[in-house]
């Protein structure tokens, strides 16, 4: 069995005029979305082993919440560039990649490539908010096979819903 946790990243800040969009931080309203969504997570006892961000500053500071609030290693942490300005057949292939070792990952990306891929499995949701959370299962034994495997359980979870 595999999960799968695919969470756009929390607000973003655009305070700093001219600061590149990589290096955009979380805004307020963001740092308290993330760490709500991971508290939300703790509480239903989630327990990832793997967390994979995007090298953006918003996506990696939203991972970092979660890490901190799910007692998981900040060191931890996978950047993927090739999650950054991305296709979603990219966001795939990073799955896809993913060492057969680990149960639980989650997957921090950008609008518009991980709400293209969350809707691969829940076909109504056309967009992601923000901090959003969609979560998978699969009865897949690799995580080759999941890109093209039927989600057994399927999810999506938002700051919004939970308030």
């Amino acid at each position: 069995m595999k999960t799968l946790y695919l969470i756009r990243h929390a607000k973003s800040s655009w305070d700093e005029e001219g600061l590149a969009d990589k290096d955009r931080p979380l805004n307020d309203r963001g740092k308290r979305d993330a760490l709500k969504m991971s508290e939300h997570l703790a509480e239903r006892g989630v327990k990832p082993d793997l967390l994979i961000s995007s090298p953006a500053v918003r996506a990696l500071r939203t991972a970092e919440a979660f890490a901190e609030t799910l007692d998981f290693e900040r060191a931890g942490i996978m950047v993927a560039e090739r999650l950054y300005a991305a296709e979603p057949e990219t966001l795939f292939e990073v799955i896809a990649a993913v060492d057969d070792v680990h149960t639980a990952v989650m997957l921090f990306g950008h609008h518009p490539e991980i709400s293209a891929v969350v809707q691969h499995w829940l076909p109504d949701v056309d967009h992601m908010p923000t901090c959003g959370v969609a979560a998978f299962t699969f009865k897949a034994k690799r995580w080759a096979d999941v890109p093209k495997a039927k989600a057994d359980t399927a999810s999506l979870e938002t700051p919004k819903k939970i308030r």
